[in-house]
């Protein structure tokens, strides 16, 4: 890889503009909060961060798609500088030489907004964990590993962000990008609601095991078909199948599963440098395809079981959200994958993951079905 791919000369002000872009939000937080207990303090911060990321997420999605990724082409500036303003001559010349080509000026400015947003998430969850484990010392009742594994997988999450552009959109490296975000937004969840039991002084509430095997079934599909959707979308699939609920008139399409699932080659090519064909995108897109039937079954047993119960916000939240992916996903078909519907389907995802990610933190399984929770403590009937 070379090595000019990598310019650390704009590093410095990249971390002070995500200081300031931080600042705001935790100001906002001190000044609504300032009379709290330092408990509520971290939960208002955290739920911010979390409604942050959720759109960084979201921003991400509009990048990918908007063909912005390699919008400047190095890392972690814009050919070596902290803006496209200071990079405005190689990019007039990029232009010039490919005018629709990956670098233009919208597309700079697009990947660097994702770059300034991703870094003031990023001091805002370095803040997170600092202030997590110094409450710790003073009797702060949540284990201060969260935080700091939300601040590890971060940097992780970062590292992915810098490969995405320094090895041109290879596919898988974006898929985990994009995996690496909904990881952090799960993390994010688990936490608030680490400081939301905090604060009311219980544990997770208890649901009928069957019920919590649901929510269990419901998470593992759920990550494989972000898993799947990520795949399609960084291969450029979703066009394969144009039509519902068959796939080029058919119900089963020609398809190349080894091609299509080969998963350590460069965008557009197979591992042996030949174009990838038809067939494997069609299997691409048509393996999400089959994963959604399944996971929206699922979803609906889930919300089904969910009504009634502690967690019954959650049973309109998976409905509402089901409904709306499958919308989306629709919409993405048969209107040739238009760009309000394809990062409405990111953020259909990603509300996916933190609902019932929110879930399974909140709840736990318990065989008597003869109990009901009064302010977050279990009571038999």
């Amino acid at each position: 890889m070379d090595a000019s791919l990598y310019d650390l000369a704009p590093a410095l002000q990249l971390a002070l503009l995500g200081l300031a872009i931080a600042g705001g939000p935790l100001a906002w937080v001190w000044l609504r909060n300032r009379q709290a207990a330092p408990a509520r303090r971290l939960s208002a911060l955290t739920l911010l961060t979390l409604f942050l990321t959720f759109d960084l997420v979201l921003f991400g999605a509009f990048t990918r798609l908007t063909d912005s990724g390699l919008g400047c082409p190095d890392w972690p500036g814009c050919y070596g500088n902290a803006s496209p303003v200071g990079a405005i001559q190689e990019i007039r010349a990029e232009e010039a030489r490919m005018p629709t080509g990956p670098v233009t000026h919208g597309k700079a400015w697009v990947e660097m907004i994702h770059r300034y947003l991703a870094t003031g998430v990023g001091v805002l969850i370095m803040t997170l964990a600092i202030a997590t484990w110094l409450q710790r010392k003073r009797g702060l009742p949540v284990h201060p590993g969260w935080p700091a594994l939300t601040l590890a997988w971060v940097c992780v999450q970062g590292a992915f962000g810098a490969l995405t552009v320094t090895m041109k959109l290879f596919p898988a490296i974006v898929t985990l990008h994009l995996l690496g975000g909904m990881v952090l937004l799960a993390l994010l969840a688990m936490q608030a609601v680490a400081y939301r039991q905090a604060q009311r002084g219980s544990g997770p509430m208890p649901i009928p095991r069957a019920t919590r095997h649901w929510l269990v079934a419901a998470a593992a599909l759920l990550w494989l078909q972000v898993a799947l959707g990520g795949w399609v979308s960084t291969n450029y699939a979703v066009l394969a199948c144009s039509t519902f609920p068959t796939c080029q008139g058919a119900w089963w399409p020609p398809m190349d599963f080894r091609q299509g699932f080969e998963l350590w080659r460069h965008l557009g090519m197979t591992g042996a440098g030949e174009h990838i064909t038809f067939a494997a995108l069609t299997a691409i897109h048509y393996s999400h395809r089959l994963a959604a039937y399944a996971l929206l079954a699922v979803l609906g047993v889930l919300a089904w079981r969910l009504r009634g119960g502690p967690l019954h916000w959650a049973s309109r939240a998976v409905a509402a959200l089901a409904l709306w992916q499958f919308a989306t996903g629709l919409s993405n078909v048969i209107l040739d994958w238009p760009l309000v519907a394809a990062v409405a389907h990111t953020g259909g995802a990603a509300g996916l993951v933190v609902v019932l990610t929110w879930a399974l933190r909140e709840s736990r399984a318990t065989e008597t079905h003869a109990a009901k929770v009064v302010h977050g403590r279990e009571v038999s009937v």
